[in-house]
């Protein structure tokens, strides 16, 4: 395993551990032990989704989910057939357009995902407690524009070639 501190330019330290950290937090192992933990049984790939769906407020169209997961529709229509077999999410009609369908997060989807944030941030308290919580804050803001940058980056190359809007 690569030792993400050993480089002396910040840029390329931040590089190594954030490829070392995404390949260990994405690990089958490391998703079964977390949501073993948080008596929950459905996929890494299902409980992304049903975080997705909490972000935009619980309901969102297909299309604009799959936007946000950087994912073709056909693959999140499918998994949404998966996830409302569990009740995880059910298919509303939409508001504005009374031939188009929206996803909305069922009270069990967001039980289910509410137990498997507790117990992945019961850990991360664990893990930081020796961290001050403005360096914490930091770290949450650098991420979250190198986030916001990765799905700028996305949507240019799916405009580029002619996927996008």
């Amino acid at each position: 395993m690569p030792d993400p501190g050993r480089d002396q330019d910040p840029t390329a330290a931040l590089q190594r551990v954030l490829a070392t950290l995404s390949y260990l937090l994405t690990r089958s192992r490391a998703h079964e032990r977390q949501a073993t933990a948080a008596g929950v049984t459905a996929a890494r790939s299902d409980l992304w989704l049903l975080m997705t769906l909490e972000e935009c407020g619980g309901i969102s169209r297909v299309g604009d989910l799959a936007a946000m997961l950087m994912v073709e529709p056909p693959h999140v229509t499918r998994q949404i057939s998966q996830l409302a077999a569990q009740d995880l999410v059910e298919r509303t009609p939409d508001s504005l357009d009374r031939r188009a369908r929206q996803v909305a997060i069922t009270p069990h989807g967001r039980a289910v995902l509410k137990r498997l944030q507790e117990t992945v941030q019961a850990s991360l308290h664990e893990v930081l407690a020796g961290f001050d919580d403005a360096d914490i804050a930091t770290t949450v803001a650098v991420l979250n524009h190198l986030v916001a940058w990765a799905r700028h980056k996305h949507a240019e190359e799916d405009r580029e070639q002619g996927r996008g809007e």
